[in-house]
Parts: C-alpha cells; sequence; structure tokens
C-alpha cells in the first residue's frame, strides 16, 4: 500500500477499561482498523488524564490506576476514514474522536 501526502489522522480518547464485546476497547478498535484495511494504528497508554466527568485518572492514584487514559490513532486518505468513522461512531460510548489533516512523508514497509 502507498500512502503519500495530504491524508487523516484521527485520534480517539477513550479510557484504559473501556470495554467492547468482552475485549478492551482500544484492542477491539485497532482489529476493526485493520479488517477495514486501514494504513496502520497505534494506541498510547497515558500516565495522567481527564475527559468529560472531570475525574483525573493517573498511575499515581492507586484506586484509578486500571483505568488510565488511552489515545488511538489511525491515519489513512480522508475517503477511508470517512468510511471507517461509522464504526468509531457504534464502538465509542464515551470519550472523544477528533480528527485532522495531515501530511504523510514516508509510509514505507521493510523488504
Amino acid at each position: 500500500m502507498k500512502l503519500e501526502g495530504e491524508a487523516k489522522l484521527v485520534r480517539i480518547f477513550l479510557g484504559e477499561s473501556d470495554k467492547w464485546q468482552g475485549r478492551p476497547l482500544y484492542e477491539a478498535i485497532v482489529l476493526e482498523a485493520k479488517r477495514a484495511g486501514l494504513a496502520g494504528a497505534t494506541v498510547f497508554r497515558g500516565f495522567m488524564g481527564y475527559g468529560a466527568h472531570s475525574r483525573i485518572h493517573s498511575a499515581k492514584i492507586l484506586q484509578l490506576s486500571e483505568d488510565l487514559p488511552v489515545c488511538v490513532e489511525i491515519v489513512d486518505t480522508e475517503a477511508k476514514i470517512a468510511a471507517f468513522l461509522p464504526t468509531l461512531d457504534q464502538m465509542v460510548r464515551e470519550g472523544l474522536i477528533t480528527m485532522e489533516k495531515v501530511e504523510v512523508i514516508q509510509y514505507r514497509a521493510r523488504e
């Protein structure tokens, strides 16, 4: 697959304990993105954050350390991302989804 030039980056902010059909939501999103043939997805685990409920989630607070912030980033063409948004809308019941234009400089696999 070749991906160069203008593309879209989708960021999904959610909690580590969020689930989709019995599995972690971040994992389910990545697997669905792969199934949809999107160029790539990465999951980042945060050390600290808060969202719509304004509750601090931090690795320092033992009670909440099992629900740390998680961010999933997905990059692909505008058309492929647009086609994937209804899937995200169905899966993400609580969280934040953002999208921005990005410039892909290099996207290669080792041969």
